[in-house]
C-alpha cells in the first residue's frame, strides 16, 4: 500500500481516495472473483430502503455512445433482510463501509439511517436525494435547495454518524443545493448522480427503457460532472466525493484537481471489472512520479484560491 494515497474524510482514515459508486457494486459481493474489495478506500453499497423493492420492469438498461442509461428502480432486499443476512457478512470487510440510503418520504430516510447506526457495522451514510418524493408530487428531494435541506436536517437530527448527501445534477444550481446540505449538517457531498436521459427504439418506435427515461452515466457525463464539482468546491467547505464517468487514474485526478477529496467509480466497472484496481495503481504511480508526499496535495489544484476541503 502506498502511504501517499492515504485520505481522510470527516475523520475517516482511508487507504486511498477510491471507492465504488452506489448501485454498481452490489453489497460488496459482485467483484470478489476479480479483486479483494479491501484494497479500496471505501465500499459504497447499493441503495437500501425500508421495504423490499423489485425495481422497474425490463428492459432497464441501455447502452449509449460513451455511456449507458439505467432505470433499475432502487431494487434491494429491504431493511429487515439487510440486517438479518447482509449486514453480518459485511462486518470485517477490511475497509470503510458506506451505506446508500433511499426513500420515498423523509421518514424512510430516517428509519434506515437509525437502523444502520444502531447496527454499528457501517462507517457513514450516503443519502440519495435523487429519489422521488411521493409527498411532493414525485419531484426529487434534491431538486431544490429547500428539499435537500429538509432531508439533511432530518437525518442529521436522527443520527450522529457521518452523512454524505448524494446530489442530482438535474438542477439549475447544484452548488446552491450543496450549500443548503452543508448548512444543515452534512459531513460531505457526493456528486454527481446520473443525468436524466432517454433512448428511442426506432424499430419499435417507442422508448427503449420500460420506464421510458433513465439515468445517463459513463464517460459522456464526465465533463458535466467535473464542472459541477469545480463550481461546488468553491462554495462549500466540506469534502466532495466526485463521480461521473471515471474510468482511469487521469479521470480521477481531473476530479480531484477540480476540488474532490475522493472519487467513486461506477459504470467503468461494468466494462472492466478491474477498473478500480487499475485506477488505484495509476494514482500510486502518479504520486511517485510527481514526488508528492500525499495525494491530498492536488485536491483543488485547479480551483481559484484553492479554498476547498482536503
Amino acid at each position: 500500500m502506498n502511504d501517499a494515497l492515504k485520505t481522510e474524510l470527516f475523520g475517516l482514515e482511508m487507504k486511498n481516495p477510491v471507492m465504488s459508486a452506489s448501485g454498481t457494486f452490489g453489497f460488496a459481493d459482485c467483484y470478489r472473483d476479480f479483486f479483494d474489495p479491501a484494497m479500496m478506500g471505501a465500499i459504497v453499497v447499493k441503495a437500501l430502503t425500508p421495504l423490499p423493492r423489485a425495481g422497474n420492469p425490463p428492459p432497464r438498461t441501455c447502452e449509449t455512445p460513451s455511456g449507458m442509461l439505467n432505470a433499475i428502480g432502487l431494487e434491494n432486499p429491504g431493511l429487515r433482510e439487510y440486517m438479518a443476512r447482509i449486514a453480518p457478512a459485511l462486518k470485517g470487510i477490511g475497509t470503510k463501509l458506506i451505506i446508500n440510503v433511499a426513500g420515498s418520504t423523509i421518514e424512510d430516510y430516517v428509519e434506515v439511517a437509525e437502523a444502520v447506526e444502531q447496527d454499528g457495522g457501517a462507517d457513514a451514510l450516503e443519502i440519495n436525494i435523487s429519489c422521488p418524493n411521493v409527498k411532493e408530487g414525485g419531484l426529487a428531494f434534491g431538486s431544490s435547495a429547500k428539499g435537500a435541506a429538509k432531508v439533511t436536517e432530518a437525518v442529521r437530527r436522527a443520527v450522529g454518524m457521518p452523512i454524505i448527501m448524494k446530489l442530482t445534477p438535474n438542477v439549475t444550481d447544484i452548488a446552491e443545493v450543496a450549500k443548503a446540505c452543508e448548512d444543515e449538517g452534512a459531513d460531505a457531498i457526493s456528486m454527481i448522480n446520473t443525468l436524466l436521459g432517454m433512448s428511442i427504439d426506432v424499430k419499435a418506435r417507442k422508448p427503449y427503457l420500460a420506464n421510458e427515461t433513465g439515468g445517463l452515466s459513463g464517460p459522456a457525463v464526465r465533463p458535466v460532472a467535473v464542472r459541477m464539482v469545480w463550481q461546488t468546491a468553491q462554495k462549500v467547505s466540506i469534502p466532495i466525493i466526485g463521480m461521473g464517468g471515471i474510468s482511469s487514474a487521469e479521470d480521477a485526478l481531473e476530479f480531484m484537481m477540480a476540488g474532490a477529496s475522493a472519487v467513486a467509480v461506477g459504470t467503468a466497472q461494468l466494462a472492466d471489472p478491474m477498473a478500480i484496481p487499475r485506477i488505484i495503481e495509476g494514482l500510486s504511480r502518479y504520486v511517485k512520479d510527481e514526488g508528492l508526499a500525499s495525494i491530498r496535495e492536488i485536491v483543488g489544484a485547479a480551483c481559484p484560491g484553492r479554498k476547498v476541503a482536503g
